[in-house]
């Protein structure tokens, strides 16, 4: 029963991370159109900042620490190098990588806007927004078929 707990409490962090994870970027698109200092600026920054700390953050590494713990439990109580490297452990933990490079990545752009900076095209964050969900559509596919496995 351990393991299915576990396993739910980080489906949970999933959820709450990738709705971050797609909900970021489009606050982006709307905030490109906003005038540096407006009422309207302020308060998407507002809503970007809460985001990121409040729900973003938290969910990632809950993810993060509930998959290592998984992984752990799911090869037997040990790290096995032979485990990590099957095909759909493999895929999921480049996955995994790739949406934190990409949370880094809508971190450091957060910070850009909140100093007055669009470095992004409203056209960029709207091609990028669906990103995320290609990513995880392909992490489980490759755990719940378990490919290679």
């Amino acid at each position: 029963m351990t393991f299915e707990v576990l396993l739910g409490l980080h489906v949970l962090a999933v959820i709450a991370w990738m709705s971050g994870l797609l909900y970021l970027p489009r606050l982006y698109v709307y905030h490109t159109r906003a005038a540096v200092g407006s009422e309207t600026d302020e308060t998407f920054k507002t809503m970007e900042a809460k985001l990121l700390r409040m729900i973003m953050n938290p969910a990632m590494i809950a993810t993060a620490v509930l998959a290592v713990v998984l992984v752990w439990y799911d090869a037997g109580g040990r790290f096995d190098w032979a485990f990590l490297m099957t095909p759909w452990l493999a895929i999921k933990i480049a996955g995994g990588l790739l949406l934190i490079a990409w949370h880094h990545y809508l971190s450091v752009a957060r910070k850009a806007f909140a100093a007055g900076r669009r470095v992004r095209s409203e056209r960029f964050w709207r091609a990028t927004n669906e990103a995320p969900f290609a990513i995880a559509a392909i992490m489980i596919l490759a755990v719940t078929t378990k490919i290679g496995g």
